[in-house]
């Protein structure tokens, strides 16, 4: 089979794809869910400390529910509550961190990191000569170039996201048990 023929069970009628310009807000299309599951998102999605009134409005609940959805996330790591008036709950870093650790180190043999590792740590380099930087930090957008900002600035953040994956790898290879992925699920 060419990989541009159309798979026998595909649907090829002249069905018009969904209407989606009806929904008021992207929001809107993510509602829906267990109370958990939509708390959980709000939780993933939190940048700085919010109010409980204001998680629970973007987890569609009542605030009393999110309350205690929020003291049972932060039993469990995931926020943390943070002492002032009113009561703000902050993502706890630390355990999301952690928990990408913990799903490399269960993917991923010690041999796939360091692979993983070293060629990103070859576009790394590669982002260091061209900008003659040892951090994307260290480059300024308004320097004269004749690269447009726009592109200057995408290399920039993938070069910072690069940095953060090769971060989280280096951990995980350093603490990596050193049974393969399935003989650690087996116990």
């Amino acid at each position: 089979m060419d990989l541009t023929d159309i798979p026998d069970a595909v649907d090829t009628s002249d069905t018009d794809p969904p209407d989606f310009s009806d929904w008021d807000d992207l929001g809107d299309a993510l509602k829906g869910g267990s109370t958990r599951e939509r708390m959980l998102d709000v939780i993933v999605q939190l940048r700085e400390p919010r109010k409980v009134s204001t998680i629970a409005n973007q987890a569609d609940c009542d605030t009393e529910t999110a309350r205690d959805y929020l003291r049972w996330f932060a039993e469990m790591g995931m926020v943390r509550e943070l002492s002032e008036r009113p009561v703000l709950y902050a993502r706890n870093e630390s355990y999301f961190r952690w928990r990408q650790i913990e799903r490399i180190q269960s993917q991923y043999t010690t041999e796939e990191i360091v692979a993983e590792l070293a060629e990103i740590t070859a576009q790394l380099n590669t982002y260091r000569d061209e900008f003659e930087a040892d951090s994307p930090d260290e480059v300024s957008l308004r320097e004269d170039t004749d690269t447009s900002i726009e592109t200057r600035w995408e290399k920039l953040s993938e070069w910072q996201t690069l940095e953060q994956r090769a971060e989280l790898l280096d951990v995980a290879r350093r603490q990596q048990d050193p049974r393969s992925p399935s003989e650690r699920a087996s116990g």
